[in-house]
């Protein structure tokens, strides 16, 4: 989607277009029963290790975008075959998200997939701040510069120790978010209503994306995922954060909708261990 697409004026305009917007994501995706991407988990639950089942080539996709496979076969990667390597990468997956350990595709390891999430890969270039890795490397900076009209704050910005301080150009600001759809060419693809909700990218890069095909509102709301979380959370990962896997964290990657989340003691904890403060 282009870069001066409405969606992704929402946050570099004025405050009334802002709302504006947020209401017409809201109520236009309101009445949409488009199945989630990640149905396909549904038809593959009760697969393990020695199956052969069409679809769990998905399954593959779905984990390796996630950080937990690397096929260096691409052949490997693309049949459906439930290898050694998926049952490896099934298990870490539940260990990090509390799961019994199994290798199996079970009901709640289903449930727990499919559930909307951020698009961030938990385990990144082989290390993650889950359950089953290590802590991240430290960084420096502790000031940021953001797009100004970050109308659904109720004040800045709430990640300690780092300072957020409002601009009106759009070029200048260190920390830049949009709304876009699809496939915009930065290496992340949106999926439409009920799969990935945003993503953002590593220190120094700056931007956070929401999906505009998901339903938002400012605070919490049936049906809609809150905008504010959603942006603790990818924020979080503009100062380095990894995902988490205590649930209560606001760096847990699933968000559910109809609901509000703060920081947790251990998103601070992280924090201020990554900037050793």
């Amino acid at each position: 989607m282009p870069a001066d697409s409405p969606e992704n004026l929402s946050l570099r305009g004025n405050s009334k277009h802002h709302a504006k917007l947020t209401n017409k994501l809201a109520l236009a995706n309101s009445d949409n029963k488009k199945s989630s991407p990640f149905d396909f988990l549904k038809h593959l639950q009760g697969c393990h290790k020695g199956d052969k089942l069409k679809g769990i080539h998905k399954l593959k996709t779905y984990l390796e975008h996630f950080g937990y496979l690397n096929y260096k076969n691409k052949s490997q990667a693309n049949n459906d075959d439930f290898d050694d390597l998926l049952e490896s990468a099934l298990k870490t997956y539940q260990l990090n998200y509390h799961l019994k350990v199994t290798g199996t595709l079970d009901s709640k390891t289903v449930s727990k997939m499919m559930m909307p999430r951020c698009g961030v890969p938990d385990i990144i270039n082989g290390t993650t701040r889950m359950t089953s890795g290590k802590k991240n490397q430290r960084h420096s900076s502790t000031s940021f510069h953001t797009v100004s009209h970050y109308t659904f704050f109720p004040g800045s910005p709430k990640w300690p120790p780092s300072k957020f301080a409002r601009l009106q150009g759009y070029t200048t600001a260190d920390i830049k978010i949009g709304f876009y759809r699809g496939n915009r060419g930065d290496g992340s693809s949106f999926d439409g209503r009920g799969g990935i909700l945003a993503h953002a990218f590593a220190p120094q890069d700056g931007r956070f994306h929401y999906d505009a095909d998901e339903t938002w509102a400012v605070g919490a709301t049936p049906g809609a995922h809150d905008l504010e979380t959603v942006a603790l959370h990818e924020i979080g990962h503009l100062l380095g954060l990894g995902h988490s896997s205590v649930e209560a964290a606001i760096m847990f990657a699933r968000i559910s909708s109809g609901s509000t989340k703060g920081l947790h003691s251990g998103d601070i904890q992280g924090i201020r261990a990554l900037y050793n403060v």
